[in-house]
């Protein structure tokens, strides 16, 4: 459910970012969006076609100038390459706090390396689990004060638990593809 939830503020900031910035047979709203751009859009979020698939039809629109992207200056757009990280938020210690990992579920491609990142006024941990919760020797950080980040490369695809031994109430995911 998660994962969705991720996916589904995907779509909604792509498709924010279009209507926006895009214009399409000279006037970009919600309405004038072909309902194949829309269905597309849904599709993703309902895992019908991969994120691959998705980028490759967005792709598509903008070369075949089906979506055409206004720029005032002719500046190259360039796109970087962000590591994949989950934030441990300020006030994730408190167990009363809504201050859960972000993302509570990361999802990458096996080889990828994740890195942790405490944004928390306390020290916190990363422990592997498996999916009954109990401690696997996988992954182990030290704990890990503001501002220090724990880096662990995941090789095969799964699904990853792990959560904070000093907050045992704070657990989180990562999917490996």
């Amino acid at each position: 459910m998660v994962s969705k939830i991720l996916k589904n503020s995907i779509i909604a900031s792509i498709c924010v970012f279009l209507i926006s910035s895009v214009a399409i047979f000279s006037m970009a709203s919600a309405e004038s969006l072909p309902p194949w751009i829309k269905n597309t859009a849904l599709w993703y979020g309902d895992g019908s076609i991969s994120e691959t698939e998705f980028l490759n039809a967005i792709k598509f629109l903008l070369e075949n100038k089906i979506i055409i992207l206004e720029n005032e200056t002719e500046k190259e757009i360039v796109f970087e390459y962000v590591e994949p990280r989950v934030i441990i938020p300020n006030g994730n210690f408190d167990v009363a706090n809504t201050g859960f990992y972000i993302p509570l579920n990361l999802e990458v491609r096996a080889g990828t390396t994740v890195t942790w990142v405490n944004e928390d006024s306390v020290p916190h941990t990363i422990q592997s689990q498996d999916e009954k919760g109990n401690i696997v020797a996988l992954f182990n950080s030290a704990p890990l004060l503001t501002g220090e980040t724990f880096l662990h490369t995941f090789d095969e695809s799964g699904v990853y638990n792990y959560y904070c031994s000093l907050h045992p109430w704070r657990v989180g995911i990562i999917t490996v593809r």
